[in-house]
């Protein structure tokens, strides 16, 4: 897919690669509201846009939502781009399906996480890299239609049976819908040192599993 990615949005990668395999999987059609949180390029938010659903993208990045706002335009799909934090902009609607990409990369001693500037808003997720996964994990079911489904891509870094147990715990019925074993991109491999000190990969591995959990608010 072509797509506008200019400097300080996330660009498309496995991540974004695998999540959008599970959103094709998902039956969806004119009648289906869809919500694509951490939206970046929009990418993830065009192909739930092909099936003809109402899609909402959301950023709290200004550039990724004018990025998404723009992508929309050059594939002519209407999408509705709100900048915000996670749910804020659409508190109190429903939806059929909720994706996210959010951040989920361990962050260096002295970075909060996700509340800095520029590119690092995409991965910087706390010392766990739970800092979002955790927020969607509470207020994203909420939001959900019966039988609604949430698909959540994350690493294996940042503890998928933690995103699991939390989901269920909101009363969703949940399943690892997609797996991939891929070597770190940049960002990982530049904080591989410190992934080893704190005991999240072994020595020397230099390697992740991208997961996709995905919820469902059964009836």
């Amino acid at each position: 897919m072509l797509l506008v990615r200019p400097p300080g949005v996330y660009p498309p990668q496995g991540d974004t690669e695998l999540l959008a395999s599970c959103v094709r999987r998902e039956p969806l059609d004119g009648a289906s509201r869809v919500l694509d949180l951490c939206t970046g390029t929009g990418a993830v938010a065009l192909v739930a846009a092909r099936t003809g659903a109402r899609v909402t993208a959301v950023d709290l990045s200004a550039r990724a939502a004018a990025t998404a706002w723009l992508n929309s335009r050059l594939h002519h799909r209407r999408v509705l781009v709100r900048r915000g934090d996670l749910l804020a902009p659409v508190a109190g609607r429903s939806y059929d399906l909720i994706t996210a990409n959010p951040p989920y990369v361990p962050a260096r001693p002295g970075r909060p996480g996700a509340t800095g500037r520029g590119a690092a808003l995409a991965w910087d997720a706390g010392p766990d890299g739970r800092l979002v996964l955790d927020r969607i994990c509470r207020e994203a079911p909420p939001l959900l239609a019966a039988d609604g489904v949430l698909l959540l891509v994350q690493s294996s870094l940042a503890d998928v049976r933690a995103t699991l147990a939390l989901l269920r715990a909101a009363g969703l019925r949940t399943a690892v819908a997609a797996r991939r074993r891929q070597e770190f991109g940049p960002v990982m491999a530049s904080r591989a040192a410190l992934f080893e000190q704190r005991g999240l990969i072994r020595p020397g591995e230099r390697e992740e599993d991208l997961v996709v959990v995905r919820g469902v608010r059964e009836r």
